[in-house]
């Protein structure tokens, strides 16, 4: 405990014997504590320097050990004094971060362009920390695939947790097929517990990001993400944005609840899979849409139709109409 004040271990044990004795010699000090000749004289010389022992004023050559309400004291003082002077520099450097910061803000906020490009998959992880790190109210995103991969939630989980502890809130949105995902449970867990909020729905339209419902981030190619994407903030675009990421929470299923069945049974994402059959899509197609295998496809259509009684894709579908399923 002693060690924040300079104080070593090896120091402590004869500087507690001295206060004890203080007519102890080196080698009488060296036997009740267990320590060499060497280490006592070294020890001294350390209690020395932290003005816990002097020379004694009755007799030359002799030391005299301090009171801990002085010596001890003196230390703590000056500890605090660096402690105090330390905390001064930080909040200056912080000043200093955030006028910084305000400015590039403002910069930006000054270009002509009505969208900002984010070149490459850094450029927009650059872009989304500086929006996570300036947060005030909420950070919402889409999460189609790959948003809660571990190097991309290890690159965001500590400004995601420093904007939960400062009461920005985040929900995330991600497909229903990922219930069964460990990196995705694993990161729905943590950022649940920390108080943040994950839903899933059967069909995530596109990945976005929304800061503040004031910028949003898009993908230039939702299909690869890591080419880049754009930053806008145009009433009418976060408009959009916003009431799609509010549609799809409200009809969204919490992790950590089941999955809910209609009143024909059916989860959302069984009606989501008849939907995609009677629109035409291929099982490969319907996979890729839901996040699962066309094997996964195939047989999540056979339980539908023996369910329906139908004998092909086309019978279940018209059956399924009939019965109010679609």
């Amino acid at each position: 405990m002693l060690e924040l004040l300079g104080l070593s271990g090896l120091a402590e044990r004869p500087y507690q014997a001295v206060l004890t004795d203080p007519a102890r010699s080196v080698a009488m000090l060296a036997h009740d504590t267990g320590m060499t000749d060497r280490q006592i004289r070294s020890a001294l010389d350390e209690l020395a320097d932290l003005a816990l022992i002097r020379p004694s004023a009755a007799a030359d050559g002799t030391l005299w050990p301090v009171s801990p309400a002085v010596g001890l004291s003196a230390l703590l003082a000056a500890a605090e004094d660096e402690a105090a002077a330390r905390q001064r520099q930080i909040e200056a450097t912080r000043a200093a971060i955030a006028a910084l910061a305000a400015e590039h803000e403002v910069q930006r906020q000054h270009r002509a362009e009505p969208a900002v490009r984010l070149d490459g998959i850094d450029a927009v992880r650059g872009r989304l920390e500086e929006l996570a790190a300036n947060a005030v109210t909420e950070c919402l995103s889409l999460n189609p695939g790959g948003a809660d991969r571990p190097d991309a939630r290890a690159a965001s989980a500590q400004l995601n947790e420093q904007a939960l502890r400062r009461g920005v809130g985040i929900k995330a949105i991600c497909r229903e097929s990922f219930r069964n995902d460990p990196d995705t449970l694993a990161h729905a867990r943590w950022l649940t517990d920390l108080g943040g909020e994950m839903r899933t729905v059967p069909i995530v339209p596109t990945p976005l990001v929304i800061v503040d419902r004031r910028v949003v981030i898009v993908p230039l190619d939702p299909a690869d993400p890591r080419q880049g994407a754009l930053e806008l903030d145009s009433p009418g675009m976060l408009s959009v944005a916003c009431a799609l990421f509010d549609q799809l929470w409200s009809t969204a299923t919490p992790f950590g609840s089941s999955v809910a069945v209609d009143g024909q049974g059916l989860t959302s994402a069984e009606r989501t899979l008849l939907e995609l059959a009677a629109a035409g899509h291929t099982d490969e197609a319907a996979g890729r849409k839901l996040g699962v295998s066309g094997r996964t496809v195939k047989r999540q259509m056979a339980d539908l139709m023996a369910r329906l009684d139908a004998d092909s894709r086309f019978q279940a579908g018209v059956r399924a109409a009939h019965r109010g399923w679609l």
